[in-house]
């Protein structure tokens, strides 16, 4: 079958089929790659020639022991190039320097002195350059783009709306990039999380993935595909703004009695200081140590909390039917006290067989999610970055 669209869009098609047929399998040769995706060898050739000279693939080692010509092995140089993330909180930014990988080289966390955009983004800019000239940054690498999670519904580089920030309609891609004149790309979180996870995760090998986040509020992204499903909005997975019980509490959207409410983490673990009566600070690893005790008000309302949020997510397996969801956001530090009720519950409200639910651990997933939201510009041409006027997108940020 031959591909409709000129030459340009065929190159585009070519260079994302390879680039992520190595992402998935890692070294291959030009027969190998030709052979998987059918390609034409002089089509191979050429696509893998161009992206040898712009130092975004590498030639390995011959193999030893193969008769005649030996095949000269292809992979991603993924060390070529470097992308930085940058993961929105209120008050302050983790920061992350990696390869193309995702792999982080260097880290930091900044303080941000308000909530406007204009501090944001000022503090993201010098966080970029405090990445780039660490002494841990490699040097003569290429900065490739930058990316920002950002807690709302972004479109198109847009925070339409954020209530944990109190913004509407803030190009916050196009006003870092223009600062720093380095592509830049934003979306929600909880999308950059699972897009991290699809890419180089524990999603990696699935096609249908869910990324259920449960920190300052809960949220359940999706990959289709290989895409993050943004919806008609970008507001698609705000799970944790379902109504659990109407006369509720009041949460940040305005509403009453949302999930997030009652089962997000500082939810949980204020409910479980009111319980116990506790005086000063209180942290989730504290309600982990006393449910681990046998502490019966932190035990039941991480089971209240595992019950509520699994039917919901049951409700979203039912519509969605993911293989794997990846569980991510600081109340993974709970793990079985929350995550064994989810799965039963999850057991009787899907209609199928529930996927396994899979916490990830690591520390540093969500700015390197963000991280991620750079990174795709290699394995998915149709994303848009946020403009720099007057000067298109080739201009970077070389250390």
């Amino acid at each position: 079958m031959k591909l409709k669209g000129d030459q340009q869009t065929a190159r585009a098609i070519n260079r994302r089929l390879i680039l992520n047929l190595l992402r998935r399998q890692g070294a291959i040769s030009r027969a190998e790659i030709a052979s998987v995706t059918g390609l034409s060898p002089a089509a191979v050739t050429f696509v893998v020639s161009e992206l040898l000279e712009e130092n975004i693939l590498v030639e390995g080692e011959a193999s030893l022991g193969a008769p005649g010509r030996r095949p000269i092995p292809i992979n991603i140089n993924y060390a070529g190039r470097l992308v930085a993330g940058l993961k929105l909180k209120v008050g302050g930014i983790d920061c992350v320097l990696t390869d193309l990988a995702t792999t982080p080289l260097v880290t930091k966390q900044v303080v941000v002195p308000d909530l406007s955009p204009q501090s944001t983004v000022e503090a993201c800019a010098s966080a970029v350059e405090e990445l780039v000239s660490d002494r841990r940054a490699p040097t003569g690498a290429q900065l490739s783009g930058i990316g920002i999670a950002v807690p709302g519904v972004i479109d198109n580089g847009v925070c339409r709306l954020s209530h944990r920030f109190n913004w509407a309609d803030v190009p916050i891609a196009a006003m870092l990039a223009e600062r720093v004149r380095v592509p830049v790309w934003a979306d929600d979180d909880t999308n950059a999380f699972a897009l991290a996870q699809q890419l180089f995760g524990l999603g990696r090998h699935h096609r249908t993935v869910g990324a259920l986040a449960i920190g300052a509020g809960i949220s359940c992204a999706v990959v289709i595909d290989g895409s993050v499903h943004h919806g008609a909005n970008g507001a698609a997975g705000k799970m944790g703004h379902s109504t659990y019980d109407p006369n509720g509490p009041p949460c940040e959207c305005g509403r009453r009695g949302c999930l997030q409410t009652f089962f997000s983490e500082p939810a949980l673990v204020r409910r479980w200081k009111e319980a116990r009566r506790l005086a000063g600070e209180v942290t989730r690893h504290d309600m982990l140590n006393a449910a681990k005790t046998g502490d019966r008000a932190a035990i039941d309302l991480l089971q209240e909390a595992g019950e509520g949020i699994g039917r919901y997510l049951g409700g979203f397996c039912n519509i969605i039917d993911p293989e794997v969801i990846v569980g991510g956001g600081e109340a993974v530090t709970f793990g079985d006290y929350l995550f064994g009720p989810m799965r039963d519950a999850l057991k009787r409200y899907a209609m199928w067989n529930p996927p396994p639910i899979t916490p990830d651990w690591a520390d540093d997933s969500w700015a390197r999610g963000a991280a991620a939201l750079a990174t795709q510009r290699l394995f998915d041409f149709e994303s848009s970055p946020g403009e720099i006027a007057g000067t298109g997108l080739q201009q970077s940020m070389v250390k």
